[in-house]
């Protein structure tokens, strides 16, 4: 299997921590340069037709899209360490924290950076600043939801470290990094201590 990456990225981080986490061998991974374009070229439309990292191409040529059909794909190649749920019920929850998070918390995050961010202007044309601007006030909202269940259970989807929980960092890392979003600043204590103890995972510097 091929993994098609792109530095940065979150998206692609989230399935790289993912296979971290389940300690899988032998994918190979290959670069795709967004800021040359490459994910625009017809080699990698061909795999990833709306030009989409991640892609995951499997061995009998067919290729994944999208970071949570990949983890699924992952999740039972290697049931084991279970991230995404033992039973259809604890599924359901695990996915339910996991689509919250990535709709609302990674969303506001992602739109924020497109509108709002200078570099990242020569791939989103046109940009909203507006738009944008809203979308990191309604950050806010939605991390003071997350650190209120922080406060009540361990980890994002309840008592474990779940799919969830990787979504959720990689969405705060990439806020981390480009809205300069830091919890503890903004009074999120309990997503802080959260954000600082799944750093301390190996899978976190995949």
């Amino acid at each position: 299997m091929k993994l098609f990456v792109s530095p940065r990225a979150p998206n692609p981080r989230r399935v790289l921590m993912f296979i971290a986490e389940k300690r899988l061998q032998g994918i190979e991974t290959e670069i795709v340069d967004l800021s040359r374009g490459e994910h625009r070229e017809a080699a990698f439309r061909a795999r990833s037709p709306l030009s989409k990292v991640p892609a995951l191409e499997l061995d009998d040529g067919r290729t994944l899209g999208e970071s949570r059909a990949i983890c699924t794909y992952l999740e039972g190649l290697a049931p084991e360490p279970n991230l995404m749920g033992n039973d259809f019920a604890e599924r359901a929850f695990i996915e339910m924290a996991d689509r919250r998070v990535e709709l609302y918390l990674f969303g506001c995050i992602a739109n924020w950076i497109r509108h709002c961010h200078p570099g990242l202007a020569p791939l989103e044309q046109p940009q909203f600043p507006d738009f944008g601007r809203s979308q990191g006030e309604k950050l806010r909202q939605i991390a003071g939801w997350l650190d209120a269940e922080l406060e009540r259970q361990p980890f994002v989807a309840g008592g474990r470290f779940t799919i969830a929980d990787i979504t959720a960092f990689c969405a705060i890392e990439f806020a981390r990094g480009l809205m300069r979003f830091q919890p503890g600043h903004e009074g999120l204590h309990h997503l802080q201590t959260w954000r600082d103890r799944i750093a301390e995972r190996p899978s976190a510097s995949a």
